[in-house]
């Protein structure tokens, strides 16, 4: 299985590194560090990361403005000093004051990760082998007549089925029934 990945961003380059080294070295995730929150965003949109791990305030914006942009199913851990999580009014963003100890870093971390797996599963039904099987072959047919990619015929798909708001096997469907 693969390894969970969450992202860690922090002002401070020493403190990306120490987190990345306390939360790697435990087993407990595979990091990507973040300079921004700009680059956090596109990076949870990209690999599709539930876990976040940063400052208060990234150079760009602070953590909890960066929160509000990111997708529901995506948690935050919020490590500073308690003087400055006083000031975060979110309830959503579970909060660590530093100094942080490995333990309580990493017992934080892996609660986010698991929390998120249970969530994944109300979140995103599973899809029988047969949805499956449409949907690639819809993948297939739009990238054999329209020279598409693999990727860029999943997206076509996933838009076509949120701006219908029908489920991506109901896309997969027309699209092959408009051979």
């Amino acid at each position: 299985m693969e390894m969970d990945k969450v992202i860690v961003a922090f002002e401070s380059p020493k403190s990306c590194e120490r987190v990345r080294e306390i939360i790697e070295s435990s087993g407990t995730a595979a990091c990507i560090i973040c300079r921004s929150a700009a680059e956090v965003k596109r990076t949870v949109s990209k690999h599709h990361i539930g876990t976040v791990v940063c400052g208060f305030k990234l150079p760009d914006e602070s953590a909890q403005s960066l929160f509000e942009d990111l997708p529901p199913n995506c948690a935050m851990l919020m490590v500073a000093v308690q003087g400055m999580l006083d000031l975060c009014q979110n309830d959503d963003i579970f909060l660590l004051a530093s100094p942080v100890s490995r333990g309580d870093l990493v017992a934080s971390v892996r609660m986010l990760i698991q929390m998120g797996h249970r969530l994944e599963k109300f979140v995103r039904p599973q899809r029988s082998e047969e949805e499956m099987a449409l949907i690639d072959e819809a993948k297939s047919l739009l990238m054999e007549r329209h020279g598409m990619t693999e990727e860029q015929a999943h997206r076509f798909l996933q838009k076509k089925s949120m701006d219908s708001g029908a489920k991506m096997v109901q896309t997969a469907k027309l699209v092959l029934g408009g051979q």
